[in-house]
């Protein structure tokens, strides 16, 4: 992973400069100067604004409308090919571990579903802009139990995974950096904003081989549909759709609680 582009910190009311100026000796970024993006606070929370002439809208987290609400409202619940893949099932909500949580889309999924989700995100940029949304999504009555199973930690995932000294989660799963070929426009703005800040996920094989010692159960791996696996062990079996697919690695079969 490599950040390459320049990045200043703004707010957009005046009410919102004590937090900005807190926010940027957190995350160590400018308050002021040229700059290729900004992250701006206001009233609609932490944003990411790409800038120059032909920049796109801003990115955030938002759990209580747009993409993730319609999904949360029409996605068709436990039979998505997600959810399989994580293996939910009838009476079986494993406990599972996000390493590449991005903007936390996945993980609220799983979360919605039932299943206790631990996020990890090691870009600060992109971890902040993901703590800023599960915040203000839980005090809203229908998302904020949701946000309650989700637990985020931020850093490399595969250290915190190499030094875990908790329960181990049942299932891992992740989802490396990789160019998205889906025809939404709300996937192309946020790739084109996170790529010069993000890069590409360059140890995806040394991620893969900590999941596979951590994981109780399985590990899924997403992938574009015709992409290869990840270097290292094969997975057992694939759940393939239209654009992308999921790599198992089972280990053991998950089971309904009695």
């Amino acid at each position: 992973m490599s950040t390459t582009a320049s990045v200043r910190i703004e707010a957009l009311e005046p009410a919102f400069l004590e937090r900005v100026g807190g926010l940027a000796d957190v995350l160590g970024l400018p308050q002021a100067g040229a700059a290729e993006f900004a992250l701006q606070l206001g009233a609609a929370g932490l944003q990411l604004q790409e800038l120059g002439a032909d920049a796109s809208g801003p990115v955030r987290v938002d759990f209580l409308e747009g993409a993730v609400a319609h999904r949360r409202q029409h996605g068709g619940g436990s039979g998505q090919m997600i959810a399989k893949a994580v293996g939910i099932q009838p009476g079986v909500r494993p406990a599972i571990l996000d390493a590449t949580a991005g903007l936390g889309r996945d993980a609220f999924l799983f979360a919605q579903l039932g299943c206790q989700v631990t996020l990890i995100e090691r870009h600060p940029l992109v971890g902040a802009l993901l703590a800023d949304g599960m915040a203000r999504a839980l005090s809203d009555p229908e998302v904020g139990p949701i946000i309650q199973r989700m637990q985020l930690r931020q850093g490399d995932a595969i250290d915190l995974m190499q030094t875990w000294s908790e329960a181990p989660p049942q299932v891992i799963y992740l989802d490396p950096m990789f160019p998205h070929r889906e025809k939404s426009s709300l996937v192309k703005k946020e790739m084109r904003v996170f790529r010069p800040l993000v890069g590409g996920d360059d140890d995806a094989a040394q991620l893969l081989a900590a999941a596979l010692n951590l994981a109780t159960h399985r590990v899924v791996v997403k992938r574009p549909r015709k992409a290869p696996s990840v270097d290292g062990q094969p997975p057992g079996y694939v759940l393939e759709g239209k654009s992308s697919r999921y790599d198992i690695y089972p280990m053991k079969a998950l089971k309904a609680r009695p």
